[in-house]
């Protein structure tokens, strides 16, 4: 049911489990994934805290609590619950790269590039961790470093618009117009529904404006 998008069937069967035993630890968890998709934040928070109770080493709930502290721009609460989920188990590179996503937001760039790095190591394969490397050089004004990482990137998904939006960004810094336009219409051909964000940064191509909003 959750992966059909029917949450609160899921809900349900969740409150069922726990019904027949109160201690199944991944029940709780998995109903607190089933709230933060329906964006049901608070119930969400009690459900991952009553897995903790249950078992404090279950990592998946630190992490669930630190997603939802990072959605909401809570970012010391999120750092402290993604470094309890890495502490039980430091071989996952989606737990690094949160904690390095969340570093970057905190301005502690040098740490967060560290951090993304260990998720690259344990995970070569994982693209999300070079794209979040790059977003930090960028703010690091690190550019051609970053667009290094995003290259890198592309080459494993080349069909992400995301990637060439950035790209796009990073070479209008660059002072490339004209690699620029190429990446924002790659990005718009890849996802037309983001459009009016790709247009604008086309709009303000040959314009001095190059800090505009993510």
């Amino acid at each position: 049911f959750s992966l059909q998008k029917e949450h609160d069937v899921a809900i349900k069967f969740f409150q069922r489990a726990l019904q027949l035993d109160p201690n199944f630890t991944y029940a709780y968890t998995l109903s607190g994934h089933e709230y933060v998709s329906n964006e049901d934040f608070e119930k969400a928070v009690a459900c991952y805290r009553h897995a903790i109770r249950t078992d404090s080493r279950h990592y998946n709930a630190w992490y669930g609590l630190g997603t939802i502290y990072y959605r909401q721009e809570k970012y010391e609460l999120a750092e402290y619950h993604f470094r309890r989920a890495l502490a039980i188990n430091s071989r996952s590179s989606v737990l690094y790269c949160y904690l390095g996503m969340v570093l970057h937001e905190s301005r502690k760039y040098e740490v967060a590039l560290k951090m993304l790095q260990y998720a690259t190591e344990l995970e070569p394969a994982n693209p999300q961790a070079k794209f979040q490397r790059a977003n930090v050089l960028r703010t690091m004004e690190c550019y051609e470093a970053a667009l290094e990482e995003l290259m890198s990137v592309r080459d494993s998904a080349p069909r992400e618009a995301s990637v060439h939006f950035l790209m796009g960004k990073i070479c209008k810094q660059l002072g490339r117009r004209d690699e620029a336009m190429i990446h924002f219409t790659t990005a718009l051909d890849l996802d037309p529904k983001d459009s009016n964000m790709i247009k604008l940064s086309i709009d303000k191509l040959d314009s001095s404006d190059i800090d505009e909003e993510d």
